[in-house]
């Protein structure tokens, strides 16, 4: 038996990933669909593959070239993509008498392949297409003896109370003399040429399968569920030994700011977590890559942050410990007479301390995505003009040019950095991105970690307008922390606190830029409803640093508060 793999597509679909890699050789549990489908047809057996290519056909070659998957395989280039007829002709040299198999370069499925070529053969079809029901897919009319009647997409058979709509799987077998069927030169849509044959009185068989497992590749989601598909019986295997293969469900959780999915699978008892990061083509620099270098760094050390179990880069996908659903900020909205917050708030504080006495050695800044520290020119970027392009020209309109600013920035820039004490720092450490479970508290989302004032963290704590902590325990707070980075670096503690000052600035306009893209760009409206606590307390904080030295800030920041 030969066959023929169709690769040459521009897989519109999932650009802009597919501009720069083959769909066919986009990676399903490491392997290259491409890969797998070869798999499939040498264990059917099969005694020779051809490959067609078009889009990014350089690629194709060389992954052909680079492997050894046990049988000879042909590169068919087409200069102009003659769909699956033109290719099937293009070849027409290549068949030999035989019955022959084409398939789909982007699909996996465990459907027996010998089956469907056997049952071709003894079916006396000039062409066998497999079959199956996958609504909202199903497009093709099969009668009671499993022959194709007819393709919806066309037109409707007169008579269908007999009839089932289908959908094809992209596999089929057909005889030499359909070639003959396949005008010679350009593109040819197979189809077409099947209508032509049932207009002729030539059957077409309908090979249908149930019971099977067969995903197509054509977008991202379903890129991402063939990916856990493939994936998670493995990583559920390996977490949990009593794990005996029962089905994994998989249930989207409500995300938070960034663009990730976050979802958790669950079997039997057994749960984790599966961060979804989107396709990456390119590694350094990227989300996915810093999630896993950092997180799998922050455990190594001993710092209280979920066990990272299994990752694919290129999916994107992580899976992690569950940590449940508990966060700090609930802990605190949930006990309105402070009760144990101050202590549960203390020992948080100690982790943030921790991520530079335990983790900041052997930090590499090559892990981080965005920028290697917290520096001067990420502060005029990512909050100075993030406040200015989001929040205030974009979400309250007003108009204000960063340059009449940009003196004023510079200065809070270099004083918060100048008065930093530097280490590790989270970059997000808020009440949401510490999870309590058994009465452990854990830290999530640490892929902005990279080096930088260790009072940017504690800012972001304290001032979190998520928890709201009262003015007098933050004071509080401050004051054990500032003690604690005494004892520990012997750092001078009024250095220390207006070091902090500036910090509380610099994220205070981060949250605000923060909130205003998020809840206008990208329609997360939730985001608004914390706006008007952090506008409020911006005067209050530029006021503690240094109000003096902000003028212009100071009035833009008293005509929000108010507003």
């Amino acid at each position: 038996m030969k066959a023929l793999i169709l690769a040459a597509g521009f897989g519109t679909r999932l650009a802009p990933h597919s501009r720069t890699l083959p769909k066919a050789l986009f990676p399903v549990g490491g392997i290259p669909v491409l890969g797998r489908m070869l798999d499939n047809l040498k264990r059917a057996g099969c005694t020779a593959v051809a490959v067609n290519a078009h889009h990014l056909a350089h690629h194709i070659r060389s992954y052909l070239a680079e492997n050894d998957f046990g049988l000879p395989v042909t590169l068919s280039v087409e200069p102009e993509i003659l769909g699956t007829g033109g290719a099937v002709r293009h070849l027409a040299d290549y068949w030999d008498g035989d019955p022959f198999m084409v398939v789909n370069a982007d699909i996996v499925t465990d459907i027996e392949l010998s089956t469907v070529y056997r049952n071709h053969r003894m079916g006396g079809a000039q062409a066998t297409l497999v079959m199956h029901d996958r609504p909202p897919f199903n497009q093709v009319w099969v009668d009671e003896q499993n022959r194709i009647a007819g393709f919806a997409r066309f037109s409707k058979p007169a008579e269908t109370e007999r009839l089932r709509e289908m959908a094809f799987t992209g596999i089929h077998v057909m005889n030499a003399a359909v070639i003959q069927r396949i005008p010679n030169g350009g593109f040819c849509d197979i189809i077409d040429v099947y209508r032509q044959m049932l207009d002729d009185g030539v059957p077409i068989h309908a090979h249908v399968v149930q019971n099977h497992y067969w995903q197509d590749m054509g977008s991202p989601d379903r890129y991402r569920e063939a990916v856990v598909d493939a994936m998670a019986p493995d990583v559920f295997q390996s977490v949990f030994p009593g794990y005996r293969g029962a089905a994994i469900r998989c249930r989207q959780l409500s995300g938070d700011g960034s663009d990730r999915g976050w979802f958790r699978l669950t079997a039997g008892t057994h749960r984790l977590i599966m961060a979804d990061h989107g396709i990456t083509t390119t590694l350094p620099g990227s989300e996915v890559n810093a999630f896993v270098r950092i997180g799998t760094h922050l455990r190594a050390c001993g710092l209280p942050v979920p066990q990272i179990h299994a990752h694919d880069s290129f999916s994107g996908l992580v899976f992690l410990e569950d940590l449940g659903n508990r966060h700090l900020q609930q802990i605190v909205r949930q006990r309105p007479d402070g009760s144990g917050i101050e202590a549960l708030y203390r020992k948080v504080i100690n982790t943030l301390f921790d991520l530079t006495t335990k983790a900041a050695g052997g930090f590499d800044p090559v892990w981080t995505c965005q920028s290697p520290a917290y520096d001067v020119a990420l502060i005029l970027d990512k909050e100075c003009r993030y406040f200015v392009d989001a929040f205030l020209n974009g979400y309250l309109k007003v108009a204000v040019a960063y340059e009449d600013l940009a003196a004023e920035f510079e200065r809070l820039a270099t004083n918060a950095v100048d008065h930093g004490l530097s280490g590790l720092i989270h970059r997000d450490f808020q009440s949401r991105n510490v999870m309590i479970q058994n009465g452990r508290h854990h830290l999530i989302d640490f892929q902005g970690a990279r080096t930088g004032p260790i009072q940017y963290d504690l800012a972001s704590l304290l001032i979190d307008p998520y928890a709201e902590l009262p003015p007098d325990l933050q004071q509080r707070l401050l004051t054990y922390a500032t003690e604690q980075a005494a004892r520990l670096w012997k750092f001078p503690p009024e250095r220390f606190i207006q070091g902090y000052r500036y910090c509380t600035v610099t994220r205070n306009l981060q949250m605000l830029g923060a909130f205003g893209f998020l809840s206008r760009v990208k329609q997360k409206e939730a985001f608004a409803r914390w706006i008007p606590a952090a506008a409020r307390m911006l005067a209050d904080h530029i006021r503690a640093a240094d109000q003096k030295a902000f003028p212009k800030l100071t009035a833009i920041a008293k005509k929000i508060g108010s507003g």
